[in-house]
């Protein structure tokens, strides 16, 4: 008879036992959660800048191409129409068309916005700024210095 009733009080859990294993399981479900959400915020930072890179890289990479028209290149950009249209532009032409073209692209970016600055002197420098809201409402900037 003692053999049955032990058997009897070893089988199961009591219901004390489960509430432990539910709060314990609990506890780490609430950090995996926090885990992630850190993760898809940085994740989509991480995106922003990546963009941004890019498209100051871009923008580097324009002002090197055309050596004569450096210095429009801080100007407020217009679309000219002499790229698409067939007649040929002038290097300011041109500078003023791939500012306003690099502006177009910075819609990539959630309220996205870029500026050149150009410090004169030998050797040029320009300064790239690419800006843009992060998903916080913090203004983040990347700036790209530049000589030539």
């Amino acid at each position: 008879m003692t053999n049955k009733m032990n058997v009897r009080r070893n089988s199961g859990f009591s219901i004390v036992e489960v509430l432990v294993a539910l709060v314990v399981l609990s506890v780490g479900m609430l950090g995996i959660a926090g885990l992630y959400v850190t993760t898809l915020r940085a994740s989509g930072s991480a995106l922003y800048r990546t963009q941004a890179v890019s498209l100051a890289s871009d923008m580097a990479d324009r002002i090197r191409a055309n050596p004569f028209g450096r210095a429009s290149y801080a100007g407020a950009g217009g679309d000219r129409g002499c790229v698409a249209g067939g007649v040929d532009c002038s290097a300011q032409q041109m500078a003023e068309d791939d500012v306003f073209r690099w502006r177009g692209q910075l819609g990539v970016l959630p309220s996205g916005a870029g500026a050149v600055a150009l410090n004169p002197g030998p050797p040029d420098a320009y300064v790239i700024t690419v800006s843009w809201t992060e998903p916080g409402g913090e203004v983040v900037s990347y700036n790209l210095r530049m000589q030539i």
